[in-house]
């Protein structure tokens, strides 16, 4: 089983001597944007690995010379798979950390139970537990100190790692503000460690780590950035679309408090290690022809010429010779003889993407649709990762398949039950006493249950270990009643809608357990019932939670499982976003327009899901609500496609249609 195939995707699309040239020469001419050192992995796993590598032969070498090796280490997702590998080497390759000493970068303050919700408890969890280090070597900041005591705290933990002879190797992930440990946007290159208030989106990310959307900690204890630069070596790690365009930043613009991740660019042996998601907006990746000639293919072409007519402001069908060669892309004259014939191409192609037939029109000549006329009608499957993206990235797309008369089924592969608030259960719960005392007032069983549940969601109270998986179990509920009246209103019979349940999402907790053989296997049997001829999957890899990669990766290794299969031969994958970010322009095949009145439909769609409105716990970084979000960025992309010369939209939802490799 080949699990981690939605790395593929970007792959595909981006020739290799871009992210590993091939010498000297090629790498100083394609980075010559990037003012620090960056390698691009094609895959997380790699790149942590390496890192991994480079550290535990430091740690042999420090050993063999009677030295102990200081490590400073992050409690952040980026560091999960190195942490991991760290571990590997331990209990495979006999790598001891008896004479290493490591330094918490942060954590969060006050914590009234550290080892509850703390950073280092985290750490612990995903490291220090595993291997043979001495606990007295394990340096964190102080999350109990009195607040009168706090600097004191601070310059003592300052004069303890200089004991240590200072962090050898500082291991670090970025913020979306571009934050280095909690050095928010605003920190100067000279500050020290101290006692930090934290911002609106640390905030945000807190509730992520601590599973919460009250009491998050208003403040935390950090290393400055003056101590950051201060050690011998340091890593920056960072997977996955939603870091690249604050990663261009970093990396590419002048060092500024604006961004702290920058003044990595002021240390004499720093790097960023980095998979090619978050590499996606550096120059060399996303123009490439501002550094290097390109072997040009119709998705780079397209993607030039879109960034041509943005650079100008012009459409299309307005550009001349001159703005090819006067921004980079002569080379594109050359191919195509003049910049009209380039427009023509580039422009044809753009209006063949657009379809108000996402399952294929039939008695129709389909040479330049996007899809096939026949057979018709289709049976369609949606995957949705959690119980609304169906909705909310392609509830358009998915009422105009209803409505065009083909055999919808929508397959939901988590309950998404850690989504739902508290206090949605004690809405529910209140409904059921409710209904208990309206109709069966003599039911001792059920007020029981009500008492029980209400007493531990309400008041922290619990009489049976079995309470927080029964309320769990009533999130799921919530969710799964939310998801079908989603369906029945844009048309999706009841009995078309599947509940997968993957095993991968139900831990009850925000960590989820890796992808598994169980999870591929719902997905294969759900494929071989239903034999479909179009399968919608979600590639929305910006998903801050890492559920939907988990979800693609289950879907596609199910597909390469069975793309031998007779009847996929007659299937065609494509893929959504919308619920964090849409396609670039270049890479979309397939174009729905959505008008108002469908859009309005598909926006009370969304609001189906009551539970994920304001008090949802995982809104993320971004403040408005799912609808909106939404609504906003199909109505750019109609706008994008009206700037560049085609017909006016309300909004269109995109798609991308994926060929199993």
């Amino acid at each position: 089983m080949r699990k981690d195939l939605s790395s593929q995707i970007t792959l595909d699309r981006i020739p290799e001597k871009f992210y590993k040239p091939g010498d000297a020469f090629e790498l100083a001419a394609l980075t010559r944007f990037e003012k620090v050192p960056v390698e691009i992995f094609e895959t997380a796993t790699e790149g942590s690995n390496k890192v991994a590598l480079d550290i535990a032969q430091q740690i042999r070498k420090k050993n063999s010379e009677g030295k102990l090796f200081v490590l400073g280490l992050t409690g952040g997702r980026a560091a999960m798979e190195l942490y991991a590998e760290l571990v590997r080497m331990h209990k495979e390759e006999q790598l001891s950390f008896k004479r290493v000493a490591v330094v918490n970068l942060y954590e969060y303050y006050p914590l009234a139970h550290p080892m509850k919700a703390s950073f280092l408890a985290r750490i612990k969890e995903m490291l220090l537990d595993h291997i043979d280090i001495d606990p007295q070597n394990i340096l964190s900041p102080d999350a109990t100190i009195d607040r009168t005591n706090v600097m004191r705290h601070c310059k003592e933990f300052e004069e303890h790692i200089e004991k240590l002879g200072g962090i050898d190797v500082q291991l670090l992930g970025i913020g979306r503000g571009g934050n280095i440990g909690f050095n928010e946007p605003g920190s100067q290159p000279a500050s020290h460690t101290r006692l930090i208030m934290l911002n609106s989106d640390s905030r945000k990310e807190a509730s992520l780590h601590l599973g919460i959307t009250d009491q998050v900690p208003v403040s935390a204890i950090s290393l400055g950035i003056e101590n950051i630069l201060n050690a011998k070596q340091i890593f920056l790690l960072s997977w996955g679309e939603d870091k690249a365009e604050i990663l261009k930043t970093a990396i590419e613009e002048l060092a500024s408090p604006a961004c702290p991740a920058s003044f990595l660019q002021l240390h004499q042996n720093a790097s960023y290690i980095i998979d090619i998601h978050a590499a996606g907006d550096l120059t060399r990746i996303s123009k490439p022809w501002l550094v290097s000639s390109c072997a040009w293919d119709d998705k780079l072409i397209r993607r030039a010429i879109v960034w041509l007519c943005q650079k100008v402001d012009k459409p299309i069908l307005k550009l001349t010779d001159k703005d090819y060669n006067e921004h980079g892309l002569s080379e594109l004259l050359t191919m195509f003889g003049s910049a009209y014939n380039a427009n023509i191409k580039i422009f044809n192609d753009l209006q063949h993407t657009i379809t108000g037939w996402p399952g294929g029109k039939p008695n129709a000549d389909d040479t330049h649709r996007p899809e096939r006329a026949l057979p018709f009608p289709k049976k369609v499957l949606v995957f949705s990762p959690h119980p609304d993206d169906d909705v909310i990235s392609m509830g358009g797309t998915l009422k105009r398949l209803v409505d065009q008369h083909h055999e919808v089924h929508v397959a939901y592969q988590t309950s998404g039950n850690i989504a739902v608030n508290d206090e949605e259960v004690v809405r529910f719960l209140a409904f059921v006493k409710g209904f208990k005392d309206m109709f069966d007032p003599q039911n001792e069983h059920l007020q029981k249950t009500y008492e029980t549940l209400a007493s531990y969601v309400v008041n922290g109270i619990s009489n049976s270990k079995d309470d927080p998986q029964k309320v769990l179990a009533m999130k799921g509920l919530i969710r799964r009643g939310e998801a079908k009246a989603a369906c029945r209103y844009v048309g999706v019979a009841s009995k078309n809608v599947h509940f997968l349940n993957l095993p991968f999402y139900e831990t009850g907790s925000i960590k989820k357990n890796p992808i598994s053989e169980k999870d591929v296997l719902i997905v294969k049997q759900l494929l071989n019932d239903l034999h479909p001829h179009q399968i919608y999957v979600a590639g929305d890899l910006a998903d801050p939670h890492g559920t939907h990669k988990v979800c693609l990766d289950a879907v596609l290794a199910a597909i390469d499982d069975l793309k031998h299969e007779e009847w996929f031969k007659d299937c065609r994958v494509w893929m959504y976003r919308g619920a964090w970010m849409e396609w670039e322009i270049d890479h979309i095949e397939m174009a729905v327009p959505i008008s108002p009145e469908e859009l309005r439909y598909k926006r009370n769609a969304i609001l189906k899901h009551q539970s994920q409105m304001e008090s949802a716990p995982f809104l993320g970084n971004d403040d408005r609500l799912f609808w909106q979000r939404s609504e906003a960025r199909n109505k750019a992309t109609a706008e994008l496609y009206n700037q560049l010369g085609l017909a006016a939209y309300e909004a269109i939802e995109a798609f991308v249609r994926y060929i199993p490799v």
